[in-house]
Order: C-alpha cells, then sequence, then structure tokens
C-alpha cells in the first residue's frame, strides 16, 4: 500500500503551502516528491534548507549530483534517478556520464572514488571499507567532505524513501533502467 500522496496546494497545511509557493517560483513547478513531503511542513521545510546547506559545503553541483545519483542507484529509486539525471546533465553530465556514475564505471578517478564510497555507504549501511574511504581521502576529499558525504546520501535516502511508500508519477524525464541497458 502506498501510502503517502502528493498533497494538492488547498490541501496542504499554511507552512507547507508557503513551501510549495516558494518552490515553484524558485523552479517553476512542484515536483510530486516534495508535494509529498508536504504532508509534514517540518520535514519538507527541514530537508529543503539542510539540503541548501549542503550544496554550499565540500561538493560541486556535479559532485553533489553524482552522490545522488549513486545512492538512488544503490536505492533503487526511479524518481530520484530520474530527477537526479536531469539536475545532473543541468550541471554539465552527459547522458553516459550518469550512468557511468551509477554504475561506479566513470573515468574521472575523483568521481569514482566518489560514488563507489558512496555506494558502499548506502549498501553496507554506513560502513565502508577503508580502502574506499581512503580513496575518497587520496583522490583529494578532506573528512569534512567525508562527513558532508554521508549526509548528502542520507538526505537521498530519504527521498528515496518517500517515493518507494508514495503513489505518484515520476514528473522528470525517466531515467535509463541499469539492467536494461546491460541487456542491450
Amino acid at each position: 500500500m502506498k501510502t503517502l500522496k502528493p498533497l494538492l496546494i488547498e490541501e496542504a497545511n499554511t507552512n507547507s503551502q508557503e513551501i510549495f509557493n516558494n518552490v515553484k517560483s524558485k523552479i517553476g513547478m512542484l515536483p510530486n516528491l516534495y508535494a509529498t513531503m508536504g504532508v509534514s511542513d517540518k520535514l519538507l521545510g527541514g530537508f529543503l534548507t539542510f539540503t541548501e546547506t549542503l550544496k554550499s559545503g565540500e561538493f560541486s553541483s556535479k559532485e553533489y549530483e553524482a552522490i545522488a545519483l549513486a545512492t538512488s542507484q544503490a536505492n533503487g529509486c526511479a524518481y530520484c534517478l530520474s530527477a537526479h539525471t536531469a539536475i545532473g546533465k543541468m550541471n554539465g553530465f552527459t547522458e553516459e556520464e550518469t550512468i557511468e556514475l551509477r554504475n561506479n564505471t566513470i573515468v574521472d578517478l575523483k568521481l569514482n572514488a566518489l560514488v563507489t564510497l558512496t555506494n558502499q555507504i548506502v549498501i553496507r549501511d554506513g560502513h565502508a571499507s577503508e580502502n574506499s574511504i581512503q580513496n575518497f581521502l587520496d583522490a583529494g576529499y578532506s573528512k569534512a567532505a567525508f562527513a558532508e558525504l554521508i549526509a548528502v546520501v542520507a538526505l537521498t535516502t530519504i527521498t528515496n524513501y518517500i517515493f518507494h511508500n508514495g503513489g505518484f508519477e515520476i514528473d522528470f524525464p525517466r531515467a535509463q533502467n541499469l539492467e536494461e541497458l546491460l541487456i542491450a
């Protein structure tokens, strides 16, 4: 049963309505994910604030999207893969690079260390190998970046889980399914 559904603006409480209107004015639409998260204005407001804080941190926009893509791939979230593929392309990645990031095959060594560590954090419940952490640090990332990577994984996982428990359409161009690409 999909418990969480997108709210129409008039169904939301006053705080969520204000957040919805702010999102619409910034990006021109209210994504179904945010309309669903708005069932709790505390969740949506806190999520957006923390996201903005982290986006001003250690990672470039491209690196942030790489983390989000790797996390969403590991968590099997079609919505977030679609959203972050679109956003990643707006930030300079090609379609092929978004697939390579999801598959941990990107040739850029720094980005590869980033997505490999991200994948390990997700699939190993936060217990990445010492080798993947060292590769990340050797690639030029700091301990502050490591801490922020954990936070970006956590934030992306929230959105992945909202979609898994939500009954809503993907309102971004659909990302390609890796399994289908391997067969082709």
